[in-house]
């Protein structure tokens, strides 16, 4: 009775998983898509039916005229990418030396810094910080809180992939003379490869979707995609006008969407190899 219960159970788990991913992100994504390519009229309340007429080019025209998208994307631009390069520098050096010294200190160290990724950062705080710094409302200030929230997560892929890398390696290049930074930059960094690779593509994600901290630590004074979508929608400017707000998410996520898709399997790749060693 067991046996028979298992196995209508792994024919039943299958098609489970697949409808409860259609249910949680196949319907909103279809409504999303649909909804940013039909009329106003259309489009007053979302749902799953397909427009009379597909408005993709006026929708979007619409929304790049009147909601400094330009602006707004080179302004995501200026956040993310410094603090994806510095996130992933400073942490792969802080992971090679994490990885290649075991001590209780290290191992202490070690859960300081991947604590990050359970623990968020308290906004409050982090602001008193920044204005006390001078650094309130300016692009490096959030290129610092962006690459103090991910280094967790850096730290936690590569120090776990270094780990699996040979010491001798090493030992072979510091008998030739290579000093340490050398060693790193000639051994281990280019071995990195599929894990930053992961990583990159995960914060690149995070950063450019990021909505929350960004209002509190550059509102209004500098426009990235998400806050500047957030600020045209209350202030009236998209009010009802569900097609123009739909339109904008999915412009906003194009470039992102097209690197996952072409990237997928270095993600799954870099998260075993790191992670799970």
């Amino acid at each position: 009775m067991n046996t028979t219960r298992h196995g209508v159970w792994r024919r039943i788990q299958p098609v489970a998983a697949i409808l409860a991913v259609v249910l949680l992100i196949g319907m909103p994504l279809w409504i999303v898509v649909v909804t940013a390519g039909k009329t106003q009229g259309e489009a007053l309340n979302p749902d799953l039916s397909l427009p009379t007429t597909w408005q993709y080019a006026e929708n979007f025209a619409a929304v790049w005229e009147q909601g400094r998208v330009p602006a707004a994307f080179f302004g995501s631009l200026l956040v993310m990418v410094p603090a994806v390069i510095g996130v992933l520098a400073l942490g792969s050096l802080a992971s090679w030396v994490l990885a290649r010294r075991s001590s209780r200190r290290m191992a202490v160290l070690y859960a300081l810094a991947i604590s990050g990724i359970v623990l968020p950062p308290a906004v409050v705080t982090v602001v008193l910080l920044l204005r006390q710094l001078g650094l309130a409302g300016t692009a490096i200030g959030m290129i610092g809180v962006y690459m103090g929230m991910y280094m967790s997560t850096v730290i936690f892929f590569v120090t776990g992939f270094i780990r699996t890398i040979p010491m001798e390696l090493e030992e072979a290049a510091r008998v030739d003379g290579a000093g340490p930074l050398r060693v790193f930059g000639k051994i281990i960094l280019p071995l990195l490869a599929p894990v930053l690779s992961t990583a990159t593509i995960l914060i690149c994600l995070y950063v450019w979707n990021d909505v929350f901290y960004a209002f509190f630590v550059v509102g209004g004074r500098l426009d990235t995609l998400p806050l500047n979508l957030f600020q045209v929608a209350s202030a009236g400017l998209y009010l009802e006008n569900w097609h123009l707000i739909f339109a904008y998410v999915v412009l906003m996520s194009l470039p992102l969407l097209v690197v996952f898709i072409v990237a997928q399997r270095k993600i799954i790749s870099g998260i075993t190899s790191g992670a799970v060693k």
